[in-house]
C-alpha cells in the first residue's frame, strides 16, 4: 500500500499537535507545582499536601499501598512521604487488627489544618489564573484534560 503526500502531511500534523499539547502540559504541571510549593506552608511538600488532600476528600482510612496506586509511586516512597507526614503529626498510622502485617492511614486533626491552611495559602493565587483566562474557558478545557488524564492512567 502507498502512502499519499496528504496521509504523511496529515500524520506529520498529528504529531505536531501531540507534541505541543505535551509540551504545554509538562511546562504547566512545572509552572502550577513551582506556584504551589512556593505558597505551602513551611516544611510542606507537594507530595505531603496530595496524600493529606487525598486523604481530607476521602475521609476514611487507605493502605499504604493504595495511596502509592492512587499517586502512581512506588510503595517506598509512599512510605517516606507517610513517615514524614507521620513525623509532622499529620497522619495517624495504625496497624490492620486482622492482619497486622498490613497498616492503615488516616488525616489527623492537625493534618486537616495543616491541608486547610495550604489550600488557604494557594486558592487566592490560582483562582486568580482562571479569572483571568475566563471561567468559560478552562470549563471548555477540563474535559480534554480529563480524557486525556483517563487515557494515560489507562497506559500504566
Amino acid at each position: 500500500m502507498t502512502t499519499t503526500k496528504n496521509e504523511i502531511e496529515r500524520d506529520q500534523s498529528s504529531d505536531r499537535l501531540a507534541a505541543s499539547l505535551f509540551a504545554e502540559v509538562f511546562i504547566a504541571d512545572q509552572l502550577s507545582r513551582s506556584l504551589i510549593s512556593h505558597a505551602l506552608p513551611r516544611g510542606m511538600q507537594i507530595s505531603h499536601f496530595s496524600v493529606l488532600n487525598l486523604l481530607a476528600h476521602v475521609n476514611e482510612e487507605r493502605t499504604p499501598a493504595q495511596l502509592a496506586e492512587a499517586f502512581h509511586v512506588t510503595r517506598g516512597a509512599m512510605t517516606n512521604t507517610l513517615s514524614r507526614l507521620e513525623w509532622a503529626g499529620h497522619v495517624h498510622i495504625r496497624p490492620d487488627w486482622d492482619d497486622a502485617r498490613r497498616k492503615f492511614v488516616s488525616i489527623s486533626p492537625a493534618g486537616r489544618a495543616a491541608r486547610d491552611a495550604a489550600i488557604s495559602a494557594f486558592m487566592p493565587i490560582i483562582a486568580e489564573v482562571v479569572r483571568d483566562i475566563g471561567a468559560e474557558r478552562v470549563r471548555l478545557a477540563l474535559p480534554v484534560l480529563r480524557e486525556l488524564r483517563r487515557r494515560l492512567e489507562g497506559d500504566n
